[in-house]
Order: C-alpha cells, then structure tokens, then sequence
C-alpha cells in the first residue's frame, strides 16, 4: 500500500491532498469496520467512544511526536530540528517547494487542525445533554462529508493551477491500494473477533475499547514512521490528523445512527487533550513552520500522562 501511494504523489496528488484524502480511509478503514463490528454483534457504545477517544489522542500525540522526536517535522526549510542528508539510500525528499509551495502546505495543515477543533466541540455540544442520538449522528457525517467536499475541491483547484491531471497510472495505483484495504479488512476483523472472545486478562473485551484503539493505530504508526524516515513531514502530520476525522466525527456519527453514545463526564478530559494537542501544533506550524524534536519529546510525555490516567480511573 505505502508503495503505490508513494507513486500516487507523482500522478497529480500533492502531500497534503493524500494525507487527507487518501490516506485516512486506508489507515481508518479499521476503525470502521470495529464499528461495523460492534453494532450487530456487541453493540457496546462506551466502547466505541474510548477506540475513537484513543485513536485520536495517539495520532496527535504520540504518531506526531516519534516521528518528530527522530527526524523533526519540518514543513518550512530549515524548521523542525531534522537533519538533512539521506534517508535510506536516497536523497531526503523535503517538503515540496522551499518557499511558495511550503507556505501553501503549513495553510493546508492549519485549515486541517483547524477542522479538529471543530469537530471535537460538535461532538462535545451535541453530547452535552449525555449522548448522542440518532440526529445527532446525521450532524455529525454532514459536517464530515462537508469536510471532504472542501478537500477534493481543493485538490481539483490544485491540479489546475499546476496543470496537472489523473492518468490511467493513478487510478491502477489507487485498485492497488482498495486491495490492499481489503486485505487489512479481513486482518481487522478476525483481531477485533479474537480480542472480543477473550473473558480475562489485560487483552479482553473489559478493555475492547482501549485494545482495539491502539490496534487501530498501528497502520498509522507504519505511515508516519515511514512518511516521518522519507522526510515528508507535510504528509506525515495531514495523514494523522485526517485520521482522527475518520474517528470524530464520521464514526461516532455512523453508530450513534443505530444506537445512542453515552457521552460521560470524563470523556471531556479527553476532549480537551484532543483540542490542547491541535492548538499545539498548530501554534508550532504557525510561528516555527514545524514540529522539533524537543516538542515531540513532549508530545510522547503528554500521550503517557494520558495512558496513566485513563487506565487508572
């Protein structure tokens, strides 16, 4: 899969459009299918909201932080604390166009983090009254696929004022990369069936949500060690945000369509972790033009304060 999307960057798809378009429904399509999984089988809601809560404080904590810890994440020239040179036998790509075009990415990934904080407190506003309904699940896939639409208009924008368009080469890449999904489907359902047939220990269904959410992030954290190794921080930080999109709000928005979402009153520590680590970086992009290595240090610190506290209470 990571082969043929590297392919896709030089078919028409820039960094940012396949971190956010693409990239989120291949690493994502596992917590789909948990949801999928979840609403004729189990059909335990809190469960649902701790995978989402998980997936996406690991993305934009920890999934952010490694790589940065390693190589820094620098979408402008010189910023991140990473290191030029090689990567891998090959000349570190960096983010495309050192003025201009790296300008244009650090926008595209604001307007992305941006986006998290705007659903983070849909999810927050709809849930104040302690679950979310079937309504509430419909406000929730229109603001998602709202969301999309502005990305692929975006994307089409892009192509015209590059002149570029999608050859017979992009749509082989992209059946390639629907098998590879596939694949990662069957995989995904039969750990998400073991895991729940499990009655004790650490690895059970008493703690389905929280197993499965770092199950879940596993592609992710394949992509951004990878992405984060080519040094192509633009696409390492769009991939793990627009992830989290899959997560809040698309699928808390599909299953609160079959069952309600108990939101409890600790989910809003959460919630604001969430939002405290998109202001984060969005502060960093804005006045460093990247993630250094010290701030992933940091990054890894707050994921484990999260860990601690969640498996505590």
């Amino acid at each position: 899969m990571l082969w043929r999307l590297e392919a896709m960057l030089d078919s028409g798809l820039e960094g940012t459009a396949l971190g956010t378009l693409l990239l989120p429904y291949c690493s994502g399509l596992g917590n789909l299918i948990f949801v999928a999984l979840m609403v004729p089988k189990f059909g335990a809601a809190s469960e649902v909201l701790t995978n989402c809560l998980v997936n996406n404080v690991t993305n934009l904590t920890l999934l952010l932080g490694v790589p940065a810890l390693c190589w820094g994440l620098a979408i402008l020239p010189g910023a991140g604390g990473g290191k030029g040179g090689k990567a891998g036998g090959k000349a570190a790509r960096p983010t495309k166009g050192g003025g201009t075009e790296a300008q244009i990415n650090r926008l595209s990934l604001l307007l992305t983090l941006t986006a998290v904080l705007f659903f983070t407190a849909a999810v927050w506003l709809l849930g104040r009254d302690g679950k979310l309904t079937e309504t509430d699940g419909w406000a929730l896939i229109g603001l998602f696929l709202f969301w999309q639409c502005v990305q692929v208009f975006d994307v089409m924008k892009h192509n015209v004022r590059h002149r570029v368009s999608f050859g017979w080469k992009f749509y082989a890449d992209g059946l390639v990369v629907l098998v590879c999904a596939y694949f990662l489907f069957e995989t995904i359902d039969w750990l998400v069936s073991w895991i729940s047939a499990q009655r004790t220990g650490f690895i059970s269904r008493d703690n389905l949500g929280w197993v499965t959410g770092w199950l879940m992030v596993l592609p992710n954290a394949i992509l951004a060690l990878y992405w984060g190794w080519r040094r192509r921080a633009d696409v390492v930080f769009s991939s793990q945000v627009g992830d989290g999109h899959i997560c809040i709000p698309l699928c808390l928005g599909l299953f609160a369509l079959a069952k309600p979402v108990p939101v409890p009153a600790f989910a809003l520590n959460s919630f604001l972790l969430i939002c405290g680590a998109a202001v984060t970086h969005m502060l960093f992009l804005a006045l460093a033009g990247g993630l250094p290595r010290w701030a992933g240090a940091l990054m890894c610190a707050a994921y484990g304060g999260f860990v601690y506290l969640g498996l505590a209470g």
